[in-house]
């Protein structure tokens, strides 16, 4: 059940980073501190960054708001 949620929470934040035109940190802040040699991969490599960043911190969100609830 947990991987499930960190799974939804990845694809929502790389699907919004990919579809909003304007850069968003972190993904950009990352794209621009390893070069302009990745030119052609610079929007799929921030959307990842992004899912990944903000996917991990509403998945913990989510873990501690679950287990403080079952207790």
């Amino acid at each position: 059940m947990r991987g499930l949620i960190i799974i939804v929470f990845f694809s929502i934040f790389a699907l919004a980073s990919l579809l909003i035109p304007a850069p968003m940190f972190p993904g950009s802040w990352f794209c621009a501190a390893i070069g302009q040699g990745i030119q052609e991969y610079i929007s799929i490599l921030s959307a990842v960054f992004n899912g990944i960043f903000y996917g991990s911190i509403l998945w913990l969100i989510f873990i501690g708001l679950s287990r403080k609830l079952t207790k």
